[in-house]
């Protein structure tokens, strides 16, 4: 049983070992008025398919003028940002060349609390090739703030997420990639986040057809009912977004929503919070029409509103 499980993990490293790649960043120099060097910077990638799109993280490559790819087969390729999605962490870059070996994927939805993973990847962009750490999904119920979509759902693992490995792959024992390391607490040990798959590939095809991530966007700004907003405004409800802010001219506006509004359910499923009304409108389509439910001044309120594009 013992040699069955180490097997696993072996085989599980190699098939997904061939996919990961080191991603090396340059930008403009800094330094005193005598001298001034290249800023460098270090992550690590996943092959998406065998047209060379590399899979990575926003902050890894953003802002770079140079992209380096290093493969395990030790070719070494000059690569181009396609575009970024700072909400999500999400990048693709693309190299030119044939015989890209593309990633195994996962589906992230079916992902289990204490399911074991192994983080695969290039700390500090040191030499020798890809490392290995294991350990576990910690939780599913995980949410980042980045930027203005805040509430982003990760991955929690305690495989060991060093610097370097932002934007390798966070895998199973089959070998497929269920998510894409993105962020690690320094001063936490066994704490690391990683993006689900699903999400990522989800922003990678956009950007590959769009260059850039389109969402559905409602137009509101809030916060979370908790019990002392609720007795300050002199709300019923104990759950929701509390609306602070309608943008002139969004959809929340066409349909009747004002500042003051507690919104507690989206498309007929109860929000608890911001990150409910993130994660709700991120399952919708630019165009689709969605049933609101609010409170306002202690009455039900009821409208539909027909989803935009978000500005860019």
């Amino acid at each position: 049983m013992l040699a069955d499980l180490q097997n696993a993990y072996i085989q599980a490293v190699e098939r997904a070992g061939d996919s990961t790649v080191n991603v090396s960043t340059a930008q403009r120099p800094y330094g005193p008025p005598w001298g001034s060097w290249p800023r460098r910077g270090f992550g690590s990638g996943v092959v998406l398919d065998d047209q060379g799109n590399i899979l990575t993280t926003h902050h890894v490559v953003d802002g770079a003028e140079k992209v380096i790819v290093t493969f395990t087969d030790g070719r070494v390729l000059s690569g181009s940002v396609v575009g970024g999605d700072e909400e999500t962490d999400i990048a693709v870059v693309r190299v030119d060349g044939k015989g890209f070996h593309a990633a195994d994927y996962a589906n992230s939805d079916e992902l289990k609390v204490g399911q074991p993973v192994l983080a695969i990847g290039n700390p500090l962009g040191l030499p020798g090739g890809p490392t290995v750490t294991s350990g576990v999904v910690s939780s599913l119920r995980r949410h980042l703030g980045r930027g203005p979509g805040d509430g982003v759902p990760v991955i929690q693992t305690d495989a060991a997420v060093n610097p370097g490995n932002s934007g390798g792959p966070l895998v199973d024992l089959r070998g497929r990639v269920v998510a894409i390391n993105t962020a690690t607490i320094p001063y936490a040990e066994g704490i690391g986040f990683a993006i689900p798959i699903n999400a990522a590939l989800s922003a990678a095809r956009e950007i590959l057809e769009h260059g850039h991530v389109q969402r559905a966007w409602l137009g509101i700004g809030g916060y979370d009912v908790d019990r002392r907003l609720a007795a300050y405004y002199g709300i019923t409800s104990r759950h929701g977004v509390f609306a602070a802010e309608i943008t002139p001219g969004s959809p929340a506006e066409g349909a009747g929503l004002q500042v003051g509004d507690v919104i507690t359910s989206l498309g007929g499923k109860p929000l608890t919070g911001v990150a409910d009304l993130v994660e709700g409108l991120r399952e919708r389509k630019i165009g689709d029409a969605i049933d609101i439910e609010a409170e306002r001044r202690g009455q039900k309120v009821r409208v539909k509103a027909a989803l935009a594009a978000r500005p860019w």
